[in-house]
């Protein structure tokens, strides 16, 4: 049976989504993951365009907000930012919350290449981060 696992920043449009798809994609054999906000906003158009250049197709996403998914079970709440950190509960799903945090591409600025250099970066810091927890995690249980 696969393992449940929820991603959480504060907007639900950059890191959250590309974690969600990341491990949809890589670890689809044993995980299926979610992705929420502390508020709903879009899914950022570089998270997209950054994705879709490694062959993740991330255009069905859409932001959420945690409400909607009270009553779920999770096995894994990880939050990806400060703010989701600092406001979301401890304990969401029947899984206590972990912080891996990784910083906002949102927040990058320069020129276009300059910002997407920046969405990449983070990108493939989240996949190789995740992807390595949760092979741990698979070696511990």
């Amino acid at each position: 049976m696969k393992k449940r696992v929820l991603f959480l920043c504060a907007a639900n449009s950059c890191r959250s989504q590309m974690a969600e798809g990341l491990i949809n994609h890589f670890l689809v054999d044993r995980f299926v993951a979610c992705s929420a906000g502390t508020q709903a906003t879009f899914v950022h158009p570089r998270a997209i365009s950054v994705m879709k250049e490694i062959g993740i197709d991330i255009t069905g996403h859409r932001s959420k907000t945690l409400s909607e998914f009270d009553g779920q079970a999770f096995d894994h709440v990880i939050t990806l930012c400060g703010s989701a950190n600092e406001n979301c509960p401890l304990y969401i799903g029947g899984a206590q919350k972990k912080h891996i945090g990784f910083d906002d591409p949102a927040a990058a600025s320069g020129s276009e290449e300059d910002i997407l250099r920046e969405f990449r970066r983070v990108r493939d810091e989240i996949k190789e981060t995740l992807t390595t927890f949760f092979q741990k995690e698979k070696m511990l249980s």
